[in-house]
């Protein structure tokens, strides 16, 4: 009986130590693979396409899972990815904002979610500041600034003096009602309007399209008559200018000066070729510090409300032999 009484009792301890003693433990330090919802207004360009590589790579490196969604150029799609974004309960999200306004409701259900929002490239307007992290992207104010800035030392105005010509300005605007697009115009503006030597006479959206642009350029050439500059808020309408200059004979970036917005592969070229005058960068390569900001988001840890990207103006009579291939 005591044998029995004894073998039972071992029995029941081995049976403990299996049942759990023997499990693992989980590691204590092992981190959370942090889960990002990223939506991009689409792919319109090589700098856009670019700049989509950019955050995936850096998501790749960062050990980051990427859930993508692409709007292809629509606003609706956006919010509805932003919102499937919060039914998965993602860590963080990204976006860019194809237009400023009208993410408001949107966000506010992200923050009920407790979900940090981090906005991308491109600025927004909402009625609360609070239902969003912070911005990291390009400034659009000051790319406007250094296009006049260009324009101010190539025909050497800007002194307060009346000037002996009036510098005629043709203007392509970006997608009607994004930042960008506004704030090019907008930094452009304070530095030109101040400038009696330069006239705006005409303001068309190339909804940051090629396309677009060689359309506008072409309306533009039957409407107004000499135009001195054509100021381009993006490379590809720029582009899609000296396929329209081509055709009519025009010698881009002598009969007429060019300045652009990006510094595309494209458009470097273009400038070495003497095609174009001023081309401002607008950096792409994003990913990286995007990743960065994800990662204190997703601890908990604020971040700065504006993050801008270092950029760089490329002129002409430059040397720009050195220059790294841009990629995009």
């Amino acid at each position: 009986m005591k044998k029995s009484a004894f073998f039972f009792a071992s029995l029941c301890i081995l049976c403990f130590q299996s049942c759990y003693g023997g499990k693992k433990k989980p590691a204590e330090n092992q981190e959370k693979k942090i889960i990002v919802g990223f939506s991009q207004i689409g792919a319109e360009s090589a700098w856009r396409t670019c700049n989509t590589a950019s955050v995936r790579d850096a998501a790749q490196t960062a050990g980051i899972q990427l859930i993508y969604e692409n709007a292809e150029q629509k606003q609706e799609n956006q919010i509805k990815a932003i919102r499937s974004f919060i039914v998965y309960q993602v860590d963080v999200i990204v976006f860019v904002p194809i237009v400023a306004d009208g993410w408001d409701t949107v966000l506010r259900e992200a923050k009920d979610a407790s979900i940090p929002v981090l906005v991308v490239d491109r600025k927004i307007h909402t009625e609360d500041e609070s239902l969003y992290a912070g911005v990291i992207g390009t400034d659009s104010e000051e790319e406007g600034r250094e296009s006049a800035r260009f324009l101010q030392k190539k025909f050497h105005t800007g002194s307060g003096k009346l000037p002996k010509k009036k510098y005629r300005i043709f203007e392509i605007r970006g997608t009607e009602d994004s930042s960008p697009a506004i704030g090019r115009a907008a930094g452009f503006r304070e530095i030109i309007g101040k400038d009696p030597a330069f006239e705006i006479i005409g303001s068309e959206s190339g909804d940051f399209l090629r396309s677009l642009g060689k359309e506008v350029m072409a309306n533009a050439l039957k409407s107004y008559k000499n135009i001195d500059i054509v100021y381009s808020h993006n490379d590809g309408m720029t582009l899609g200018v000296l396929d329209e200059l081509a055709e009519q004979h025009i010698a881009a970036g002598k009969d007429i000066c060019i300045v652009s917005i990006d510094a595309e592969q494209a458009a470097i070229d273009a400038l070495q070729q003497g095609k174009l005058n001023c081309v401002v960068e607008c950096n792409p390569f994003l990913g990286p510090q995007v990743m960065e900001l994800v990662k204190k988001l997703a601890a908990g840890q604020k971040i700065p409300m504006l993050t801008h990207v270092k950029e760089t103006v490329f002129e002409e009579g430059t040397d720009l032999s050195g220059i790294a291939p841009r990629g995009y």
